[in-house]
């Protein structure tokens, strides 16, 4: 079990927040007929109900906007990662394929609000801590080029920041060499309905990744 904690700095700015999360070994490939042809099924009935207002007024992405706001960034211009996909399935876009590791993890963000940070674990060097990021702090996100991780809750391990809320890291990204996975859920309103959370997807990741040795816990 990797080491993960939440710093003095973000707890106490933060006091109900939350970890959930799930290490697995996976078989990384592309999204299977099957996976895709039920999400997009599932996403069919989802969208029906999404528009900006109610994705807004989500608890779980409302309690994601609200912490940003109490670390002093602005949850409008860095989205957190489950707002911009339910904003595109509302606008018919529909959701990027690129494995099926990656696509469950998108798929349960889009369903429940929660903004999942998906990590290659054997790319995570040492203890994990969650803290506040800071000014200049290097980040390279996937598909975004640099970000300004300053004050959002931030991921870090012995080489430094690897994971927000906002956008995953291309330093621990899922890839096609991917073998053992780390998800963390971050339940800013505390652990609400996490369990039941854990336990669909650790289900879809057995389906459709042939995920062993699971194990769910919470910090």
């Amino acid at each position: 079990m990797i080491p993960i904690k939440i710093s003095s700095e973000i707890q106490s700015k933060l006091p109900t927040l939350t970890l959930g999360c799930i290490e697995a070994k996976v078989k990384v490939a592309p999204g299977s007929e099957a996976l895709n042809t039920w999400i997009e099924k599932q996403l069919d009935q989802i969208k029906v109900a999404l528009t900006p207002e109610t994705i807004r007024q989500m608890h779980t992405v409302k309690a994601t906007k609200d912490a940003y706001r109490v670390l002093g960034k602005d949850p409008n211009r860095y989205r957190p990662a489950a707002e911009s996909l339910m904003r595109r399935i509302a606008n018919g876009k529909g959701l990027y394929q690129i494995s099926n590791v990656v696509d469950v993890l998108n798929y349960i963000s889009i369903k429940t609000g929660y903004s999942i940070c998906g990590y290659d674990s054997s790319l995570i060097n040492g203890e994990v801590v969650l803290g506040i990021g800071e000014e200049g702090e290097p980040y390279e996100g996937i598909g975004r080029g640099t970000v300004n991780i300053e004050l959002l809750p931030v991921f870090r391990d012995e080489s430094g920041a690897f994971g927000t809320p906002t956008s995953d890291s291309v330093r621990t990204m899922i890839s096609e060499k991917t073998q053992n996975i780390l998800f963390i859920f971050i339940g800013f309103a505390g652990k609400d309905e996490l369990d039941s959370v854990l336990l669909e997807t650790q289900k879809l990741l057995i389906e459709y990744a042939g995920a062993e040795e699971v194990e769910t816990y919470f910090i």
